[in-house]
């Protein structure tokens, strides 16, 4: 825990919230008071790494399956070109395509 003045953090903003980042504690006082305390807001995300998930997750067979007909309605027929087929009170819509 390290404890610094409102003059103090002002000068030394950048390094205190590096130190701030890496986990310590900073607490800002005016005069005897500590009035705050810096925090970082989230975790810092590391850059990206290929693979770094390899064997944490896995896919099943079965998720490559087409969907059953039931589960695939409300997507709409790719065949027809209709938008929720399951929906018989909504008006047709046309796809737009990008």
């Amino acid at each position: 825990m390290r404890v610094v003045t409102v003059h103090q953090a002002k000068s030394d903003l950048a390094k205190l919230v590096e130190q701030a980042c890496l986990g310590e504690e900073i607490f800002i006082s005016r005069g005897a008071i500590t009035m705050l305390r810096l925090v970082p807001v989230g975790t810092i995300c590391r850059q990206r790494q290929p693979g770094a998930l390899r064997g944490k997750l896995y896919v099943g067979p079965e998720f490559f399956e087409p969907l059953p007909a039931n589960e695939r309605s409300p997507w709409g027929d790719p065949a027809s070109g209709e938008v929720g087929a399951d929906r018989k009170d909504a008006a047709p819509q046309k796809r737009k395509h990008f």
